[in-house]
């Protein structure tokens, strides 16, 4: 019988030998770290996704992120908004189905398009307005990746209006607000949330990060 798990893994015993020899090689060469035994392999898979080293240290977690993603994950359908479609499209749809969780994302709306046309502000602002107007925010998963507007949004909406995301794993890339829209989340201790310190960040990095939580949620799963 095969021991090949179809929902976290992946699906050939080659793919899941890369797999598990790629994360033998980053656990020898990282050097020392502060994480948690939760918290690790979710700083490796992102370590994996960019074969950058420097995420050991970079990445930062609200003391309460990995439990709140877990519990969020293990309830099911949970909906993950994120700030662009790339995160919806990278993210397993088996993993996501075993759970029953959607993904949502409306950058690219008309309707988004026309608002922050006519109020001369981002697509991503507006994107996390009609995600709040949706009723989508509350209890959800928040992946941004790409646009910090939406991460400074996204906080003013928890500061002012009171929306309480489950988890925010809010990781922008970029030159122009990347940096401080991070600090911004950082320093709320409302919501939990995972950050990277400074301008590294991208889609691909909150797909790694929420691939190794459902990895998380599915072994506590099987442990009953």
């Amino acid at each position: 019988m095969s021991t090949v798990n179809t929902i976290t893994e992946q699906l050939t015993r080659a793919g899941q030998a890369i797999e598990h020899d790629s994360f033998a090689i980053i656990d020898q060469e990282v050097g020392p770290h502060g994480y948690t035994p939760q918290q690790w392999p979710i700083v490796r898979r992102m370590i994996h996704a960019n074969a950058d080293f420097d995420f050991n240290g970079l990445t930062r977690f609200h003391p309460d992120a990995v439990r709140a993603g877990l519990q969020a994950m293990l309830r099911g359908g949970t909906p993950i908004v994120a700030d662009v479609e790339m995160i919806c499209v990278g993210l397993s749809k088996p993993r996501l189905a075993h759970f029953g969780m959607m993904t949502h994302q409306f950058i690219s709306d008309a309707d988004v398009i026309a608002q922050a046309r006519a109020e001369d502000t981002t697509r991503a602002v507006q994107a996390m307005r009609k995600a709040q107007r949706l009723g989508l925010l509350d209890g959800a998963i928040i992946g941004i990746g790409n646009a910090p507007t939406a991460l400074i949004e996204l906080v003013r909406l928890i500061r002012e209006d009171g929306v309480r995301p489950a988890l925010v794993v809010g990781m922008p890339v970029g030159f122009v607000s990347a940096a401080e829209s991070k600090a911004l989340m950082a320093g709320l201790d409302s919501v939990p949330w995972i950050v990277i310190d400074g301008r590294k960040g991208g889609s691909t990095l909150v797909v790694a990060a929420l691939h190794a939580l459902l990895a998380l949620a599915e072994a506590q799963q099987k442990q009953g």
